[in-house]
């Protein structure tokens, strides 16, 4: 990456401090129903997607951590991976389009499958740990999007109870400002490309070049007087 996104990063990693502060609170107020331990993968399983600052956050700090052939085996599985997720989706997508299903019916079924993340390893502990996205590090206490409540198979939430959740919806919502604030900073033909959604897997594949970016470098020279 060639252009500056610092700004862009460090509101991104506030976010994540944040959301680490929300989950160290509740799993001391409720110790006994938080169970997120070392060697714990469920989360890592889950299909979610990533907002254009979290891919691009994701793929930087996969970039400067790993080299060589370590590097080459993570993207070899990262792109395997990747085509499964594409498949899940193609299918769901024609079955949506054909009215097998609705669309409530789609999103219930993709929450329900399941894709092992290109960065966990053998040992079944993620690879970039420190830089995982947030869901990650939300995973494991009551969250809700759209007045849906959702908690980890293996916590012991009580369905019903109220307990302190997290709404996602004002987080995704946040990650998507920051994504439109980069958009515009670095001046992309691109208008939209802060609605884009992408699995972790497509993140680490991805060449967020200038090109990708809809960076114009000429007029980028022309503003900085070059």
């Amino acid at each position: 990456m060639e252009y500056d996104l610092d700004q862009y990063i460090k509101a991104y990693e506030a976010l994540c401090r944040t959301a680490d502060e929300v989950f160290d609170r509740v799993k001391k107020s409720y110790p006994e129903c938080v169970r997120c331990d070392h060697g714990c993968a469920d989360c890592c399983h889950a299909l979610f997607d990533l907002t254009l600052i979290e891919a691009l956050y994701v793929n930087r700090r996969f970039h400067e951590k790993f080299t060589g052939e370590r590097k080459a085996q993570l993207l070899e599985t990262a792109s395997r991976i990747d085509r499964q997720i594409y498949r899940l989706k193609r299918d769901a997508y024609k079955k949506l389009r054909e009215g097998q299903q609705s669309e409530a019916q789609i999103l219930e079924k993709m929450a329900s499958e399941r894709a092992r993340c290109p960065l966990l390893g053998a040992d079944d502990l993620c690879v970039l740990y420190e830089y995982r996205p947030i869901t990650c590090r939300l995973y494991g206490i009551p969250t809700a999007i759209d007045g849906k409540g959702h908690t980890c198979g293996k916590s012991a939430f009580v369905p019903g109870e109220p307990y302190p959740t997290v709404n996602l919806g004002n987080i995704q919502q946040k990650l998507y400002d920051i994504s439109q604030q980069l958009v515009a900073g670095i001046q992309s033909r691109y208008p939209k490309l802060a609605e884009i959604l992408v699995p972790l897997s497509m993140a680490l594949l991805t060449d967020y070049d200038a090109q990708y970016l809809g960076i114009d470098k000429n007029r980028k020279g022309e503003e900085n007087g070059g």
